[in-house]
């Protein structure tokens, strides 16, 4: 990422990747989902780039987050059996209607 303009720019010396790919690639990164020698290479590219990095570190941040907040408890059974019981009702409703 380009210190002077603070957006990511399409070349750079940062290794294989520039700062516009490894921006798009950040998620791809964070959830495990790509190859080991694309990981090496962006990785290498974060140590190298002060404003990647800086942006891989809030999209981390903001994904535990949503960790965290999305890792609740469940529903009571009772709330959750009610919910199956009308959703049972509504659909056998709706089968009334359309017969």
């Amino acid at each position: 990422m380009s210190e002077s303009c603070g957006r990511p720019s399409e070349h750079d010396d940062h290794g294989a990747f520039g700062c516009a790919e490894v921006i798009a690639e950040v998620w791809t990164l964070l959830d495990g989902e790509c190859t080991p020698e694309k990981k090496e290479s962006l990785r290498r590219h974060l140590e190298a780039c002060p404003g990647c990095f800086q942006h891989y570190g809030i999209e981390e941040r903001l994904k535990a987050l949503i960790a965290t907040k999305c890792s609740g408890e469940k529903a009571p059974d009772s709330l959750r059996e009610r919910l199956r019981l009308e959703i049972r009702r509504t659909t056998i409703v709706r089968g009334e209607f359309q017969s």
